[in-house]
Formats: C-alpha cells, sequence, structure tokens
C-alpha cells in the first residue's frame, strides 16, 4: 500500500479509525473524510505523529456539494484515490411502529443517498484511470434481518444490492468492489438511543480486527477480488 491514496469516509471513530492506522502504517496516505472534523483531527493527528500522512476533509454525504468538493480536493492534492472506504452510517433500531419517520429518512438519506453520491462521485475518478477499489461495510443486517432491524436492513441491503449491480456494470474498468458482511463490532454505534438492542460490546468484533479484513480485501494480488466477506463474533453478543 505505499504511497496509495485511501479515502476512508466516516473516518473520525470506530472502524474507519482502525482502518485509518492500518493502511497508515502500511505506507498508504490517508484522508478522513467526517462531518464531525475535530473528531477527525484527532485520528489524523495520531496518524502523523506516529510517522504516518493523514489528511483530514469535512463532509456532508447527503450533499453532492460537499461530497464534490471532497473527491475533487483529494484528486488535485493528493493526485489519485486508489481506495475508497465507506465506513460511515446512522443506526436505527426499533419496532416499526415506534420509528420517528424524520429518523427513517435519516437513515435512507445516509446510508442509502450518501452511499450512491460518494460512490458515484469517486468512480468518476477510477473509471478514468481503470483502477480502484472500494469497500463496502452493509454489516450482517444488510445479509439477514432481524427482529426491529426494518428500517436499518432496508438501508443496508439497498447497500448490497447496489454495490453487486456494480461489480456487474464495472466490469470493463477494473475497480475491485468488496462487500463486509459484519457481525456486532464494538464501536459508539450502540451509543444511539435509537438503538433498542441491549448488547455485550466485550463479545462483539473490535474495531482493529475489522480494519484487518478491510486492508485484506483491499490487498487482493493481480486481478483477484475479495467479493464477499462474512465476519461474525465467535459467541453471542446480545443480551
Amino acid at each position: 500500500m505505499k504511497d496509495k491514496v485511501v479515502l476512508i469516509v466516516g473516518g473520525s471513530g470506530g472502524i474507519g479509525s482502525a482502518t485509518a492506522k492500518l493502511f497508515a502504517k502500511a505506507g498508504a496516505k490517508i484522508v478522513l473524510a467526517a462531518r464531525d472534523k475535530d473528531k477527525a483531527e484527532e485520528v489524523a493527528k495520531s496518524i502523523n505523529n506516529n510517522g504516518g500522512e493523514a489528511f483530514v476533509i469535512q463532509v456532508d454525504v447527503t450533499e453532492l456539494s460537499s461530497v464534490f468538493e471532497m473527491v475533487d480536493t483529494v484528486v488535485k492534492e493528493l493526485g489519485q484515490i486508489d481506495v475508497l472506504v465507506n465506513a460511515f452510517g446512522v443506526g436505527l433500531i426499533q419496532p416499526i411502529m415506534d420509528v420517528n419517520p424524520k429518523s427513517a429518512k435519516n437513515v435512507f438519506d445516509v446510508n442509502v443517498f450518501g452511499t450512491f453520491l460518494v460512490t458515484q462521485t469517486v468512480m468518476r475518478y477510477m473509471i478514468s484511470r481503470k483502477e480502484g477499489s472500494i469497500v463496502m461495510i452493509p454489516g450482517i443486517l444488510g445479509k439477514a434481518v432481524r427482529k426491529n432491524s426494518s428500517i436499518y436492513s432496508a438501508s443496508k441491503y439497498a447497500v448490497s444490492g447496489f454495490t453487486k449491480a456494480l461489480v456487474e456494470e464495472s466490469r470493463r474498468t477494473n475497480i475491485k468492489f468488496s462487500l463486509l458482511y459484519l457481525g456486532g463490532v464494538a464501536t459508539d454505534f450502540w451509543d444511539n438511543s435509537e438503538i433498542d438492542m441491549r448488547v455485550q460490546k466485550e463479545k462483539m468484533l473490535t474495531a482493529d480486527e475489522v480494519a484487518k479484513a478491510i486492508y485484506y480485501a483491499c490487498t487482493q494480488p493481480g486481478q483477484s477480488v475479495l467479493n464477499e466477506m462474512v465476519i461474525q463474533p465467535d459467541s453471542h453478543q446480545m443480551v
């Protein structure tokens, strides 16, 4: 990964932060894009203080102008985007009759429309270069539903379907797509009043474990592609 440009959208914490640090150790140039610029700056500072190279861009994934500015800045400043990791998203696990319609709209705006905007904008540059890797993280609820996950699962199934369709559409572009279906990951995702689920974080996957899987997906040799991967905690993480 030496000198590869890795754009991590959702790089202010959790999976994004762990992934950034791992790729930086391998010599990649890291761009952390996030709504919370202050948190992303903390991650970048840690990377830079340890000999890595990291930059921060504030972005709203639901706004075309913001996404375009993010991608345009990266290309102008660093010349290219070799890897895109879509590590952002918002959660909502509630019985359907308890769901606030505004919250449901926000889930679809961020998880679905945001994924579309970021991916399409980055792909314009990757297609012109005829190379690149894109990692999507729909999570296990983008592959198998559970009680009270109707809105969140719908958004993550959309990401899975979107990505699978892009694989078919992009066969002549040399862009590699990887889908990661993750079980529960111990991040601040669960510290959300709209997640109506009791969990045991100590039994979940760690962000560092997930980062290693993302790195593995992005370092497949030659024409090899890691299309899909399911990673679950060894023991059940729900209470």
